[in-house]
């Protein structure tokens, strides 16, 4: 998925959550690889915790076979992303942006798609090219089969897959994976967010006296000339260290949940690939801020003027909250 494309702060760095668990799934699914059945959790004494002895990684709890699907799908696109990347070719543009969809997104697509049919026949998938596959239930499947279409178009090494599942709106599980590295972040709710066999904790929340590096995000309907994007930037801009607008909005939050950048701002962010992403940021002990400083609360659906935010902790998210509420067009 593309956000509307402005001056691109390059790929050099490039590597709120509620839910609550919904009713057992409709239709016969098959066990994990752990023996557990779908949904169930992972925890011996049924407090809602599974231990993790020598700090292992948790099996993420009520929802381990539905991230253990979507790590799975998203590794097998991300594979095959990193084997088509440089014979990829633009198959039609969309938008007015200049906004462009690829081979390689439908090819990438038709993979996680395949995958999450198979495990979950029953359950309700909106995915960016193929649109909503409509289903009963409150659970819903959020994929960007390839988030960076523009970055591949041009043969920059900046894109990743990014899975969500959300149950009433709200995330459970995100998963984003980095083809370049082989990378993969992980999170459930109340499990933390992961990479590989590392507990992330997110950015330490000291104000630089440089000012801070954020990633900074734009929905598609945002035209170039919207004064109100343009103050945001402007203002960001100005008393930060470095403001990465990177086409590709789910690799910083893998960079803020890994604690090497120190802030995200958005502006009316795109529906699809924000959930996941802000999963793995909350996860990591981030905090969210509507753009007044007021409560914010991620989820994928509603206007897209529901979701601008700022995502940060400690000293910084006060300070960010004051810069950009004062931003005026």
């Amino acid at each position: 998925m593309q956000e509307d494309r402005s001056e691109t702060g390059g790929a050099e760095r490039a590597g709120e959550t509620t839910g609550g668990r919904s009713g057992e799934r409709a239709g016969a699914q098959a066990e994990s690889s752990t023996g557990e059945q779908p949904g169930t959790r992972g925890d011996a004494d049924g407090d809602g915790h599974t231990g993790t002895p020598g700090g292992a990684a948790p099996d993420a709890g009520s929802y381990s076979y539905e991230q253990k699907v979507a790590v799975e799908a998203a590794e097998e696109a991300g594979a095959l992303l990193r084997a088509g990347f440089r014979q990829a070719h633009t198959v039609r543009s969309k938008g007015d942006g200049g906004d462009v969809v690829t081979d390689l997104d439908l090819a990438a697509e038709k993979v996680v798609l395949d995958r999450l049919r198979t495990h979950f026949p029953h359950e309700r998938i909106v995915s960016e090219e193929a649109g909503l596959l409509d289903a009963q239930g409150s659970r819903t499947w959020l994929v960007d089969p390839l988030d960076g279409s523009n970055n591949v178009a041009i043969g920059l090494t900046a894109y990743a897959v990014g899975i969500a599942l959300c149950v009433d709106g709200s995330p459970v599980v995100g998963v984003v994976h980095e083809p370049v590295t082989g990378r993969t972040w992980r999170a459930a709710l109340g499990q933390g967010t992961w990479c590989g066999s590392a507990r992330l904790e997110g950015p330490c929340g000291r104000l630089p006296r440089s000012g801070p590096v954020l990633a900074w995000t734009q929905g598609h309907a945002v035209s170039r000339g919207d004064a109100r994007a343009l103050a945001l930037r402007g203002t960001l801009e100005l008393h930060s260290r470095r403001v990465l607008q990177l086409w590709a909005p789910l690799l910083g939050w893998t960079m803020l949940a890994s604690g090497t950048i120190d802030g995200y701002v958005g502006y009316r962010a795109e529906g699809i690939d924000f959930p996941a992403g802000a999963l793995l940021a909350a996860e990591a002990g981030v905090e969210f801020r509507t753009l007044a400083g007021g409560a914010f609360q991620v989820g994928f659906d509603g206007p897209d003027s529901g979701r601008s935010f700022v995502a940060a902790r400690g000293e910084t998210l006060p300070h960010l909250v004051d810069l950009v509420s004062a931003a005026a067009p």
